[in-house]
C-alpha cells in the first residue's frame, strides 16, 4: 500500500524521520502526487562518489584502469499518448524539461568525482500526460560490482519529504539496475521501489519491462 506524504505530516511521528522517506523491500511505494494535481519539478539524483571514492583503489583494480567506474543515470518512459523513449548521456538523449518527454538529464559524471552526482529532472505540473517513468542506473565502463559502487538514488519533489532509494542486494555482473517506477494510478503519481538487476543492455531492460522499443548500438 502506498504511502501518502501529502497529508500533513503529525508532529513526534513514532521516531518517523519526515524529512526522508526510505523505500524498503517491506514499505516499497509512496505516493507523489495526488490524483488531479500537479506536483511541479521533481529532481531524481544518482550519488556514488562517496562510495566509489571511500574505495577507489579497490574499484581501479576492478576496472583495470585509474578511472574506476563511470555509474550512469538514465530513466525509461512513457506517455499518455502513447509516446515512448529513453533519457540518459548514451547517445546524446538528454530529453528536455518543458517539451516532450518533459524529463531532462543535465549531465554526465564519467568518473564519479562530481560531488552533486548525477540529475534528472522531471515536470510533472501536468502529471496526466505520463503513464509510467522506470529510473535506471547503468555501469557503462568497469567491473559490475554494485556492493562496491554503494549508489543511492534520491527524489526531491517540490513539497514533502526525499524519497531514497539504495542500490542494495546486490548482484554483481549485471550492468544494468531498474531502480524505481513512477506510474500514473487512479490515486495520483506513485513512486514504487524495484532495485532489480538486468543482465544485458538497455534492450533487456526494455524486454523485462514490456516497453517494446526498437534499439541500436550507440556511444557517448
Amino acid at each position: 500500500m502506498a504511502i501518502d506524504y501529502n497529508k500533513k505530516p503529525q508532529p513526534n511521528a513514532g521516531g518517523v524521520n519526515l524529512s526522508k522517506i526510505n523505500l524498503t523491500k517491506e514499505a516499497p511505494s509512496v505516493s507523489l502526487t495526488k490524483a488531479g494535481s500537479g506536483q511541479g519539478v521533481t529532481r531524481v539524483n544518482l550519488n556514488w562518489s562517496r562510495g566509489a571514492q571511500q574505495k577507489k583503489g579497490f574499484l581501479a583494480k576492478l576496472a583495470g584502469a585509474t578511472g574506476g567506474v563511470d555509474l550512469d543515470l538514465g530513466c525509461l518512459y512513457e506517455l499518455a499518448d502513447g509516446s515512448k523513449g529513453v533519457v540518459q548521456a548514451l547517445g546524446n538523449s538528454f530529453g528536455a524539461l518543458h517539451t516532450p518527454p518533459y524529463i531532462h538529464l543535465d549531465g554526465d559524471d564519467r568518473t564519479g568525482s562530481v560531488e552533486g552526482g548525477e540529475n534528472m529532472y522531471v515536470n510533472l505540473e501536468r502529471p496526466e500526460l505520463f503513464k509510467r517513468v522506470l529510473i535506471f542506473a547503468m555501469i557503462y565502463e568497469g567491473a559490475p560490482n554494485w556492493a562496491a559502487v554503494d549508489g543511492v538514488v534520491t527524489l526531491t519533489p517540490p513539497s514533502g519529504p526525499q524519497i531514497e532509494v539504495r542500490l542494495d542486494s546486490p548482484n554483481n555482473g549485471a550492468r544494468i539496475c531498474a531502480i524505481a517506477m513512477l506510474q500514473n494510478t487512479p490515486g495520483g503519481i506513485t513512486v514504487d521501489r524495484l532495485v532489480e538487476y538486468v543482465d544485458g543492455s538497455q534492450s533487456d531492460l526494455d524486454r523485462a519491462y514490456g516497453w517494446g522499443m526498437r534499439w541500436q548500438a550507440g556511444r557517448k
